[in-house]
């Protein structure tokens, strides 16, 4: 099994992809740009994928992050990519996910057993 530690890179990543891709980018630029849109969208997907992926020990100790809800997400992503509301993809990218960036790099930065 992949050690958790690389999930939590992963995140961490996929996250300041998110960043660099909205630097300078408006909300009205984001809703019209459908390059930009799918690339944070894909990232996005790669923070769910790899929040699922933690064992459910892990998560239970960083209770505080809402992994359930990044899983959730990236089904939601998945599935229903047509019903996309793309506001609110706006929203988790400019305002959640500087926040999980900071949680996740707290976890690595502790030097905890993430293995």
């Amino acid at each position: 099994m992949r050690q958790e530690k690389l999930y939590l890179v992963d995140i961490v990543q996929a996250s300041e992809s998110i960043g660099r891709f909205l630097s300078g980018v408006t909300s009205e630029q984001f809703l019209v740009d459908d390059l930009i849109r799918s690339a944070v969208l894909q990232k996005l997907m790669v923070i769910g994928e790899a929040a699922g992926r933690l064992s459910a020990d892990f998560k239970s100790k960083h209770n505080n992050i809402p992994w359930a809800d990044m899983s959730g997400f990236r089904n939601i992503a998945v599935h229903g990519y047509f019903t996309m509301k793309w506001d609110i993809v706006w929203v988790i990218a400019k305002e959640e996910i500087p926040a999980l960036i900071k949680q996740i790099s707290a976890i690595l930065t502790q030097g905890e057993d993430t293995s």
